[in-house]
């Protein structure tokens, strides 16, 4: 039976632990100040840039908040603050699975205690808008950071994937919180030993396939390359776990935050006699910089984006997907093998492919036959509303 949530609102008080709703954007700095000291200690945490976390949880600005409910709470233990949550109803997310809230940013102290009265904060706040499940994490949906670290604790995450600490599944599993789906992160390097079938494999695609056409993104064209990835993304990812259908709008503002650090050269889209019908987004690992910066521009974290490119030697592939229409050739194999040339020839050494779900078949198994490796797992866990609920079930 899991447990129950205490129903105190506007606060909830479990022994010292006050959890207490903030406004974004106005306390957007009293909801990332935390993290800084959970993950003091942490040398794989790479610190968020607070002025792109402002920017993310401004509702003016981010177009998320057009078409989703998101209450934020923050737990205080003697006057300190120790941990955050968010609760979030996602209004497209309902028409796939009415009554599944979100719960993200769920970042605490290694003390059940505190994560005991944060989940309680978010079960109570969605109940009150109808909810039955509270699924995640989600930062705030599958389009953003999203799965819980279960392994691979010991290296840095790549860019724009989640990182926490080792005792966080222990928390979660005693909190009856229930594992749901699981993501991978493939390690890529030089010698690997089917980089060369694949190339061959994508040799033999183009051949068969005059009116196949392989191109790196013109960033001159910003617009339209963002238009064209956007029809794709909506068609190949549709039928994954979890999928949230973005809006036109939302997904040119995760573009944008995107633009300043996108090498064109090892971003591809393929095309069939014109059409387009498979992408792969690459992206420097930004990580190897930003976490030189503790979260800020100044007054030295300018210098080290400036000098970025002496600083990165990784890459992630963000975003590999084929067109439904077009899934009988072996384009991911082709654009994997074009990816990884082109990035060992700019002087990349390591990447990840990331994160691959758990029955991805197609696509691990072109990683796995190249000799990629598992190096990280990502998990998305759910849990009832009520004491006594089930989290597929009604109340």
């Amino acid at each position: 039976m899991e447990q129950g949530f205490l129903a105190l609102s506007p606060e909830v008080w479990m022994g010292s632990v006050e959890v207490v709703p903030i406004s974004l954007p106005r306390d957007t700095a009293r909801f990332v100040k935390p993290w800084f000291m959970i993950y003091e200690n942490d040398p794989h945490w790479v610190p968020p840039l607070i002025f792109e976390r402002k920017r993310f949880f401004d509702p003016e600005k981010n177009p998320y908040f057009e078409l989703a409910q998101v209450q934020c709470f923050v737990a205080s233990r003697a006057g300190r603050d120790v941990g955050t949550i968010a609760a979030v109803v996602d209004e497209v997310y309902q028409k796939e699975d009415p009554g599944a809230g979100f719960f993200g940013f769920f970042e605490f102290v290694d003390d059940l205690e505190v994560a005991e009265a944060l989940l309680a904060a978010a079960r109570e706040w969605l109940a009150g808008r109808g909810m039955r499940k509270l699924v995640g994490p989600f930062n705030f949906n599958t389009n953003h950071e999203f799965g819980l670290l279960v392994d691979g604790f010991d290296s840095d995450p790549y860019v724009a994937n989640p990182h926490n600490s080792a005792y966080y599944p222990g928390i979660y599993d005693a909190l009856g919180l229930r594992p749901v789906v699981d993501w991978f992160a493939y390690r890529c390097d030089a010698e690997m030993p089917g980089i060369k079938k694949m190339r061959r494999v994508g040799e033999r695609l183009m051949s068969r396939n005059p009116e196949l056409v392989v191109r790196p993104m013109d960033l001159s064209r910003f617009d339209e390359e963002v238009a064209l990835l956007y029809s794709i993304y909506t068609d190949a990812w549709q039928q994954n776990w979890g999928h949230v259908r973005v809006s036109d709008k939302e997904f040119r503002f995760i573009a944008e935050g995107f633009k300043q650090v996108i090498d064109p050269d090892i971003c591809f889209v393929a095309e069939v006699a014109g059409r387009p019908a498979a992408i792969s987004v690459t992206l420097p690992d930004m990580n190897q910089v930003v976490k030189k910066m503790n979260g800020r521009l100044f007054p030295f974290g300018w210098w080290y984006l400036l000098r970025r490119s002496h600083y990165i030697d990784r890459v992630r592939i963000f975003m590999l997907g084929v067109a439904e229409e077009f899934q009988n050739l072996p384009l991911g194999a082709a654009l994997y093998a074009r990816t990884f040339d082109v990035g060992l020839s700019k002087g990349y050494r390591w990447g990840e492919a990331s994160l691959i779900l758990e029955n991805n078949v197609r696509m691990r198994g072109a990683l796995e036959k190249m000799g990629a490796t598992i190096e990280k797992i990502y998990r998305n866990y759910e849990i009832g509303i009520l004491a006594d609920s089930k989290a597929g079930g009604a109340d």
